[in-house]
């Protein structure tokens, strides 16, 4: 249950991440969800490149989590 919970958890940063990052290179002042924060362009791509990075690892690690209690064949 538990890896289902991450795996889940790192899709959702991942489409999040993936499609902010892609939004903010295509429109440069469109923040999206980080508009709050200071810093401007390029602490919102990196930002955004976190998410998608920590939702690739997070969705990995719950898929082989998973796949090794038998859940995810």
């Amino acid at each position: 249950m538990k890896s289902s919970i991450v795996l889940t958890i790192g899709v959702v940063l991942l489409g999040l991440g993936a499609q902010g990052a892609i939004r903010l290179l295509a429109d440069h002042d469109n923040a999206g969800l980080l508009g709050w924060l200071p810093g401007g362009f390029a602490a919102w791509l990196v930002c955004y490149a976190v998410a998608t990075v920590a939702g690739v690892l997070l969705a990995a690690w719950g898929s082989a989590k998973a796949k090794q209690s038998g859940r995810g064949k």
